[in-house]
């Protein structure tokens, strides 16, 4: 993950967010320039992806600021800013396979070597790249069929030009993972045979109804199938595909028609929910970036340092701040590990005690607004169930227990601090006002997203849009910690490949609940 230039100084060592680990990379790094075409595409998704963000978070302060002063709203903005949606999780996703960092469940690649590292990586990237090549293929039965619906979302643009993104994406993602599983041609050659041989037994170019093997029913190939697909997840298979490959297989015995598994993927990405998830996710991504991590660390060792267990207060509150905007523990571990181990250790904590801190503090702020599992959890609960439960509800109902993991996790790092009273520091009131003055402006971070969300002024949606405009305004020209051109664009298409991971295995489970 790339540093920033404020709260990336550091990070800490590996074992701290193992459990994190993406999809393994396998490309050796080289200093030879990439052809222009490469470079064309490579230029092209990640601006794609800063354009997309960017209007998601315009549009709808555009629509909130009419509505205000002028009692009406931006025709066609809502269903614009879902799309966008989809296509920040698609680019997204490609740039995740890109930079091989699709989330994996296996840890068996990390204890193989050599060849066997090398072989597993191409059994596990063929199998996932056929997945990905049916996903692209069903997505072409939903544009079809959207076409001959002739229905439109915004502004005159046709469903199924957007509908094109779901083929695109997994078109892409694909190859990257067919580029990702080796060192050499030889091995992306034969990852690719392999996604070719598998694809062509699933029944290429039909599906179940196009079914030419006397021999083999589809559904007597239910379990081999299944088979196949766990002992790719073993060695390496990214979630979504794991995820995907599954409801695939169930469809397809079934002689059920598998376009329903990326129609699925279609409607819950432009949930009109959603596009919260990615714009709070931006919002923490401009804190993380920035040096809000800095300007924290001293407002709280300025107030709390001075008392017993102060740097494991201060380690507890700082990150429950930062996960509840970036929605992911690995990046609050990033962001701040370089900045709070050397604190840590410096106040007499054990390295494993200061590991275990740093990592188990970087889930806190899980149960905070305007965090993302959450608004997943109102997203997935109101389309599988039809459950009447609104963000505003589960915000209030996690709160007490966030509260009740903070003080749990302060009171044991109290017990394993040292012994020493006060760490030999005494209050320094001066300092405490300005470490306070410093932070000001993103102090009213929280202010604004919780006011506005339990006010009624805005939306959900709304309010993460403002939210991550207020956070880029105020690290760009208030604080001056990101350089406008420089990096507030390499900052959103990070953001845009950590959302595109997460929605391509969020959508996958929202077909398999059905099969």
């Amino acid at each position: 993950m790339n540093r920033g230039t404020g709260a990336r100084a550091g990070s800490p060592p590996p074992d701290a967010v193992n459990h994190e680990m993406p999809f393994p990379a396998a490309v050796a790094t080289t200093d030879e320039p990439r052809p222009l075409w490469r470079r064309v595409l490579r230029r092209g998704e990640e601006g794609g992806v800063v354009v997309a963000l960017g209007l998601m978070v315009l549009l709808p302060c555009v629509e909130v600021t009419l509505r205000k002063f002028f009692h009406s709203g931006l025709p066609g903005a809502a269903p614009a800013v879902q799309h966008l949606v989809l296509l920040v999780g698609m680019l997204g996703g490609a740039l995740a396979a890109r930079e091989g960092r699709l989330l994996s469940i296996s840890t068996l690649t990390h204890f193989l070597k050599g060849r066997a590292r090398l072989c597993a990586q191409v059994w596990s990237g063929g199998v996932a790249a056929a997945i990905s090549v049916f996903l692209a293929v069903a997505s072409l039965e939903v544009v079809a069929g959207s076409r001959r619906l002739g229905r439109t979302f915004a502004y005159g643009i046709p469903i199924w030009v957007a509908q094109l993104l779901l083929t695109l994406g997994f078109g892409l993602v694909a190859w990257r993972l067919i580029r990702q599983a080796g060192t050499t041609w030889r091995w992306r050659l034969a990852t690719l045979g392999l996604a070719a041989l598998l694809v062509v037994l699933g029944g290429w170019p039909g599906w179940a109804e196009r079914w030419e093997w006397p021999s083999f029913a589809p559904e007597h190939l239910r379990w081999p199938a299944l088979v196949l697909l766990v002992s790719a997840i073993a060695l390496g298979a990214p979630v979504f595909a794991a995820l995907g490959g599954a409801a695939l297989i169930f469809f397809w015995t079934a002689g059920e028609p598998v376009s329903v598994v990326p129609l699925k993927h279609y409607t819950l990405t432009v949930n009109p929910t959603l596009p919260s998830i990615p714009l709070f996710t931006l919002a923490g991504y401009f804190l993380a970036e920035g040096g809000a991590g800095r300007r924290f660390v001293r407002l709280f060792t300025a107030w709390f340092g001075h008392v017993r267990g102060g740097p494991a207060l201060i380690t507890v509150m700082v990150c429950a701040f930062f996960t509840s905007f970036t929605g992911a523990s690995g990046v609050t571990v990033l962001a701040l590990g370089g900045l709070l181990m050397p604190v840590l250790l410096a106040a007499g904590y054990r390295e494993r005690d200061s590991l275990g801190l740093l990592t188990g503090a970087g889930s806190l702020g899980l149960l905070f607004p305007p965090c993302l599992p959450p608004i997943l959890y109102v997203i997935i609960a109101g389309t599988s169930t039809k459950a009447e439960i609104s963000i505003e509800q589960i915000f209030q109902a996690g709160l007490l227990p966030g509260l009740l993991l903070m003080g749990l996790a302060g009171v044991w790092g109290i017990y394993c601090g040292p012994r020493r009273v006060g760490q030999g520091r005494r209050f320094d009131r001066a300092e405490a006002w300005a470490a306070l003055r410093e932070a000001k402006w993103e102090l009213l971070v929280p202010v604004i997203a919780l006011g506005l969300l339990f006010t009624g002024l805005a939306t959900p949606v709304e309010t993460a849009a403002a939210t991550a405009l207020y956070a880029f305004f105020a690290e760009t020209f208030i604080y001056r910690d990101l350089k406008l051109f420089r990096d507030v664009p390499r900052v959103m298409s990070e953001c845009g490949l950590l959302v595109g991971g997460v929605l391509l295995i969020l959508g996958s489970p929202s077909a398999s609940r059905i099969s």
